[in-house]
């Protein structure tokens, strides 16, 4: 075998432990949202009463919002059909806005929340640095602005006299059309 020929296979190789580390490495940062997966019903009993919360942030709960939606969309970032990527980006979405919706709480808020839904401090405290690994930085970051965004665009509507005008549109147009 020429030295060239030699020197390619070995790159082959050296490219292929890499891609199978890097799965492997994904694989792994996966299995450690099985904690999380196992109070997933404390989870969802934490949310929903947050969600209800007068107390909680309008931003807050528009961006678990969107997060559901993109899931329930089913257009993906990464297509479902790219073996365990296709799954992960539903995950992470959810993950990351189920991260930013909790971590704009009130600390009080959160404590007698979490207290409600059985879940511990420690636990919970556990769960959100699972999440932060698997997240990488600088996508946290970016996905922490949405919810400011949301409450600013809020604002710009709410300042902009559009809702009444919009209101009476909407009331008018659906008195017309029980009417027709």
């Amino acid at each position: 075998m020429a030295r060239s020929e030699r020197a390619s296979n070995d790159a082959e190789k050296a490219r292929e432990r890499r891609g199978r580390g890097t799965g492997l490495r994904r694989l792994i940062a996966a299995a450690a949202f099985l904690p999380i997966a196992s109070r997933a019903p404390l989870y969802a009993r934490l949310l929903a009463s947050l969600l209800v919360d007068s107390r909680t942030p309008v931003g807050r709960k528009a961006t678990l919002g969107l997060a559901l939606g993109y899931v329930a969309l089913g257009r993906d970032i990464v297509p479902d059909r790219v073996p365990l990527l296709g799954q992960l980006d539903d995950l992470v979405v959810v993950a990351l806005a189920t991260e930013i919706f909790l971590d704009g709480l009130d600390e009080d808020l959160l404590a007698e929340k979490l207290a409600e839904a059985g879940i511990s401090r420690t636990a919970y405290d556990e769960d959100v640095a699972r999440v932060r690994r698997l997240v990488p930085g600088p996508l946290r970051r970016t996905a922490r602005k949405i919810p400011e965004a949301i409450e600013a665009l809020a604002d710009a509507f709410a300042n902009s006299g559009i809702a009444p005008r919009l209101r009476g549109w909407i009331t008018s147009e659906g008195s017309a059309a029980d009417v027709g």
